[in-house]
């Protein structure tokens, strides 16, 4: 299949202005850079358009070519719905077997966000199954167990890596032995194409960027951060970061503006600013006061970073910092937890409460612009954002709302 690369190149452009169609969006870094959302909304907020009743799971929705990409649970089986993004219509339904279990309770559905490219859909479940579907028709066309082929351990929390697409391989966080704490996988047949690290896997989702005309490829695992050749699966440098705390995981994803990677972790773990190269990584700056994310990556514009401060269960703030030094802007105790993504110049703040905020993207103070109550708590998959379209998931229920 050497049409395969060309393909995900010709997609990947398509994406670039109107599609969702992985974590973090088409750019991997909570960017969207489709038209501007409004803010001229009823009292109501955004009008919405549709809403399905859906499964267990945390995993996002994604867009991709008109088409909204569901990955939830009912009972015993996982399902990826392909649904028209107009109107929420299925189109297809594919399916198989979980019987993933949830030492502490929570939600027993997927957390991995699916990845559409070219002609097809990547899944990863909580109990550690990649799979390829075809767009058209959800037709299987590979799989691996991962806990079968590398032998991984349930973790905390399930397994959680949301797929990452890389030219004609998919690159994943495993948290396998004997070698495979990371791996690529062909994209088009699901071949081991190359592993490495002896690394537990965490929550965070890899995130892949060219810096000094060099492909880098950056896993942020239980451990550490781990820089990697994506075409050889070389290791460039490992740089160790993690809680002392045994219970505890590395949930956001890298943040990468040109030569710098902003690694964040909760648990006493902090932030840290990293200067990176072709082979190691200087560090700037660390500190556990700046921007300490729990488990929603921040976003960057400008020289600045935007996100959550502090844990989750304790009431999270929400905060600006400069990227190059850490210092912080300004504060907003109290916010609560939520994600956050960038459209323009203006921050999209989905709360765990199901109320939706535009602020103003600004390191000289916290501005909201608009407020509205879209759907009832908890929210916490990701939104995605698509053609004006935004998608959110809570617990029961997937909405579209038109926020042109």
């Amino acid at each position: 299949m050497r049409f395969l690369p060309v393909l995900l190149l010709l997609t990947w452009h398509h994406a670039l202005g109107e599609d969702w169609p992985q974590f973090l969006g088409p750019t991997r870094n909570g960017v969207y850079s489709g038209p501007t959302p409004a803010l001229a909304w009823p009292k109501s907020g955004p009008p919405m358009l549709w809403k399905n009743d859906v499964g267990q799971g945390f995993s996002a929705p994604v867009v991709a070519r008109g088409r909204v990409i569901l990955f939830h649970r009912l009972e015993n089986r996982a399902i990826v719905e392909l649904l028209d993004a107009l109107t929420g219509k299925r189109v297809w339904s594919a399916e198989y077997p979980t019987l993933y279990r949830d030492d502490f309770g929570f939600d027993e559905g997927p957390r991995g966000t699916p990845a559409v490219a070219g002609d097809r859909i990547y899944t990863f479940g909580a109990e550690g199954v990649l799979q390829a579907l075809d767009f058209a028709t959800g037709k299987r066309v590979w799989s691996v167990d991962f806990k079968q082929k590398f032998g991984v351990d349930k973790g905390f929390f399930g397994a959680a890596c949301s797929p990452l697409v890389e030219g004609d391989r998919v690159l994943m966080n495993v948290g396998g032995q004997n070698g495979a704490g990371v791996a690529a996988f062909d994209a088009a047949t699901g071949k081991v194409l190359w592993t490495a690290t002896n690394d537990e896997a965490g929550y965070s989702a890899p995130v892949a960027a060219t810096v000094g005309g060099v492909r880098h490829a950056l896993f942020f695992t239980r451990n550490a951060l781990v820089d990697i050749d994506p075409a050889t699966g070389k290791v460039r440098f490992t740089f160790p970061w993690r809680s002392r705390s045994h219970a505890s995981v590395n949930a956001a994803a890298p943040v990468i503006a040109g030569n710098l990677v902003f690694l964040s972790a909760s648990y006493g773990t902090g932030a840290t600013l990293l200067q990176i190269d072709g082979s190691g990584a200087k560090q700037l700056w660390a500190s556990d006061d700046a921007l300490s994310n729990h488990y929603a990556t921040s976003v960057y514009r400008d020289g600045y970073l935007y996100g959550y401060h502090g844990r989750q269960e304790y009431g999270q703030s929400l905060r600006a910092i400069e990227l190059k030094t850490g210092k912080v802007q300004w504060n907003v105790d109290g916010f609560g937890a939520g994600t956050v993504t960038l459209a323009d110049d203006r921050l999209l703040l989905m709360r765990e409460n199901g109320e939706l905020v535009v602020a103003l993207a600004s390191p000289k103070e916290f501005k909201a612009l608009a407020r509205a109550q879209l759907v009832p708590g908890v929210v916490r998959a990701y939104p995605a954002l698509a053609d004006g379209k935004l998608y959110v998931r809570n617990e029961r229920t997937l909405a579209c709302f038109n926020v042109k």
